[in-house]
């Protein structure tokens, strides 16, 4: 383990509101989406949250709290918090990721400002659209040499650069969770990004791509619009 690398927890968690919160008084859902963002604000100084809706984008998620923090016990205490409020009894988690900040080993010959994996520490910017889903190589993927992988990434990077509005952001998963990666790309152009994901199919590193959904569209509003997008 590289003792000088300072990682990051990265956590993603993408919520359901429950039909039956729909149907409480009005003064029941504002009491209880003013408990929400409270406990939130509680937690501000120790975890970055940064929160996304996702009404008229999915029908399984209403909205997702992207989170940053030094140790897995802060997300930990703030998710149980938001348990115990009165809008957490009404939700459901129906996706959730969690991962952590590293170098990527193959950008040492790529160095140019704000570039994917050049370091452990993850800004998140807040452009207006984030897109996010998980990773998962083949196993013929780390089969290949370093100098193999490095030549098929150093395409991959190539075609990233044609789009420098679009920031990405990789945690690794690697023991943590399911996936083995979870990518993140804010933008101000959704169209953009569309031309980069349909470039980056013909990618000859394509191949080896096992899984990469769901695929989220998230919209970055305050906690509070997120959930006056609820009802």
């Amino acid at each position: 383990m590289n003792e000088d690398i300072q990682r990051n927890f990265v956590k993603y968690s993408f919520y359901k509101v429950l039909p039956e919160w729909k149907l409480l008084s009005e003064d029941d859902k504002s009491h209880s989406k003013d408990e929400f963002i409270e406990v939130l604000s509680e937690f501000s100084h120790d975890i970055r949250v940064s929160s996304y809706s996702l009404v008229g984008t999915r029908g399984d998620v209403d909205f997702m709290l992207w989170k940053i923090c030094q140790d897995i016990e802060s997300v930990n205490i703030l998710m149980a918090q938001l348990n115990r409020t009165h809008l957490g009894k009404f939700l459901s988690t129906t996706h959730s990721y969690l991962a952590m900040t590293d170098r990527s080993p193959y950008v040492d010959e790529h160095q140019h400002e704000g570039q994917e994996g050049t370091s452990a520490d993850m800004r998140i910017i807040g452009r207006p659209y984030l897109f996010v889903y998980p990773f998962v190589k083949t196993n013929e993927w780390y089969q290949l040499s370093l100098p193999e992988r490095q030549e098929l990434m150093t395409e991959h990077f190539q075609i990233g650069h044609k789009y420098p509005d679009i920031k990405i952001s990789t945690a690794y998963s690697f023991g943590l969770d399911d996936q083995e990666f979870v990518l993140g790309f804010e933008t101000d152009n959704p169209g953009a990004f569309l031309e980069l994901v349909r470039d980056l199919r013909e990618s000859k590193a394509r191949p080896f791509t096992l899984r990469d959904t769901p695929i989220f569209t998230c919209l970055n509003k305050p906690i509070r619009e997120c959930l006056e997008d609820l009802g």
